[in-house]
């Protein structure tokens, strides 16, 4: 009897080991944070880590071995009492068809995150309501994480988690917090859940779908028509630009892709639209200049 108890158990928790989508690394840094007694971050940290990966996002049936790899650092720069300021990095990647490369996603500095936490709080969502900024916030990067990579699978596949995110925020709204809101001219959540689901902003999207799945996943079977689908899909983003100069998608690409494009270009076969695609790189993101005049 005893036998048939531990296989069920057994049986039961590899079942709900596949049913989660996420394999995320989280990290609590409080370095910058005086005092010896620091508890109260690790506490956070595994709850966060038990949280994510053990929650079940979606309603898609994912295998152990198609768990989105990702990271959230959160490094906390001011405390009071139970009341954190902090700084979060969120990152993902994807890995590439016939390969073992990892392709970075999403990479997201967000400098503007602030919570209150006790330590042993339940960590506990309600999609209906605002009342926690720590629970907010993580819900709204899990979905973006979760969204971004579907993208980059089929073509406007991460919607329902998208719009998820979108919940998240404007549940937020109520909490009157400068990240949640729309204001002019600040790349926040507000933004960036909003740019991701804008139909005139579509074009991102589609540049995401056509990078991964019709460029990077037949690098290894084609080199040069996979460098084309890389071309189209970055050259693609000039539509972007045109519409609004400091686009916050196009920061968004080019904070995960700048160093892929320059590893992508160090060799192989040359193709017709290189010239056009360094001359659309210098154009919608210059700041990484001295990346593409490696691609020269």
């Amino acid at each position: 009897m005893k036998k048939i108890v531990t296989f069920f158990i057994l049986l039961f928790s590899i079942l709900s080991f596949k049913a989660q989508e996420l394999n995320c690394l989280v990290t609590v840094n409080s370095d910058q944070i005086a005092g010896s007694n620091k508890q109260v971050f690790t506490t956070l940290q595994n709850a966060l880590n038990e949280y994510i990966n053990q929650t079940k996002w979606t309603n898609k049936t994912v295998k152990p071995e198609e768990r989105i790899d990702c990271a959230i650092t959160m490094i906390i720069t001011s405390r009071d009492n139970n009341n954190f300021t902090a700084t979060l990095q969120v990152q993902s990647t994807r890995p590439v068809y016939n390969s073992s490369y990892a392709s970075p996603v999403l990479n997201i500095k967000d400098n503007d995150f602030s919570f209150k936490y006790n330590e042993f709080d339940p960590l506990i969502y309600n999609r209906n309501s605002f009342d926690s900024n720590l629970i907010s916030t993580i819900v709204f990067y899990v979905n973006i994480i979760l969204g971004a990579d579907a993208d980059t699978f089929s073509l406007y596949g991460g919607e329902t988690s998208l719009k998820e995110a979108q919940n998240v925020m404007l549940q937020a709204q109520q909490s009157g917090l400068a990240s949640w809101q729309n204001v002019v001219g600040k790349q926040n959540r507000f933004l960036l859940i909003d740019n991701l689901l804008s139909p005139k902003l579509k074009a991102f999207r589609n540049s995401l779908y056509n990078y991964h799945l019709k460029g990077l996943d037949v690098f290894v079977a084609n080199k040069k028509a996979a460098k084309q689908s890389v071309e189209d899909s970055v050259i693609g983003l000039e539509t972007l630009y045109n519409k609004s100069i400091g686009n916050y998608l196009i920061r968004l690409f080019f904070d995960a892709k700048s160093d892929e494009l320059v590893r992508i270009y160090s060799d192989g076969p040359t193709t017709n639209r290189k010239n056009q695609l360094v001359q659309v790189l210098r154009k919608i993101s210059p700041n990484n200049n001295p990346k593409w005049r490696k691609i020269d």
